[in-house]
């Protein structure tokens, strides 16, 4: 099976100064895949430059073994809450059909069929009776809940989020783990910039560690380890001692519904 992705010797550089440098990696199709990383280390940047959303400075990205323009309706993206304006005036159904405008073409108006398949993700996101609801009117959660509709109703192949959990409750939390882990059984590839280490084994089947430059890629039980996190964190790891303790572990808890 080809690769959902692959990127060769990427750099992307602002003012001249390199944000990511000399990335190269591959990601097999199917996986819930993390982006973790301190700080600063170039995570939101990387799948902004993978969508072509960012000039690189040198390499390459591939899709599917196709370059990113030839399959840009396979492509999705959930963008950081905090970057989207949450008092345009829009209802949550409306945010929805937004993602099925990829596949209408130019000038053409929604049909029934494609309302169905926007009211089928609220469904699935558990906000169908939020659907006439304008989006400033939800809590974060339910904002969370509605962008990920909206990828859904885009019918993908890779689907790109960037840190979908920041902000949201426990409920809303699992909600949606349960819910990409549904799609990477139905071989779709989910890429999630992440920030709580504690819950990078039992989320993730693997995992891209980052600190402008990569420090290690693979499946989570043999890449997620002491060592890496310390090339990865550095000094900063001594504030992650319960992650220490966790990775130490002989095996990492199961993780019901597991598609590695």
């Amino acid at each position: 099976m080809q690769p959902a992705l692959e990127i060769h010797d990427l750099t992307v550089a602002f003012d001249r100064k390199p944000v990511l440098w000399d990335i190269d990696l591959t990601l097999p199709q199917g996986k819930l895949v993390g982006i973790i990383g301190p700080n600063g280390a170039g995570k939101s940047t990387l799948i902004k430059a993978v969508m072509g959303l960012l000039p690189l400075s040198s390499g390459y990205v591939k899709l599917f073994d196709q370059p990113i323009d030839e399959v840009r309706k396979r492509i999705s993206y959930v963008p950081q809450r905090e970057s989207v304006d949450w008092d345009f005036p829009a209802s949550v159904l409306d945010i929805v059909m937004m993602g099925r405008y990829g596949k209408l073409g130019l000038f053409k108006s929604p049909r029934k069929a494609d309302r169905d398949v926007a009211f089928d993700c609220l469904k699935k996101v558990g906000m169908e009776s939020f659907a006439n609801r304008q989006i400033s009117q939800l809590s974060g959660g339910q904002q969370q809940r509605t962008f990920l509709a909206r990828a859904l109703a885009q019918q993908a192949d890779i689907y790109f989020m960037d840190e979908p959990f920041a902000g949201v409750d426990a409920a809303t939390e699992k909600a949606i783990i349960n819910l990409l882990r549904t799609m990477t059984e139905a071989r779709k590839t989910v890429v999630v910039v992440h920030h709580d280490l504690q819950s990078v084994p039992q989320y993730f089947d693997w995992v891209i560690m980052l600190n402008t430059r990569l420090v290690a890629v693979g499946p989570t039980e043999s890449t997620f380890n002491q060592h890496n996190l310390q090339e990865t964190y550095g000094g900063k790891l001594t504030l992650l001692a319960d992650v220490a303790d966790l990775i130490r572990r002989e095996s990492y808890p199961s993780r019901e519904g597991s598609n590695r």
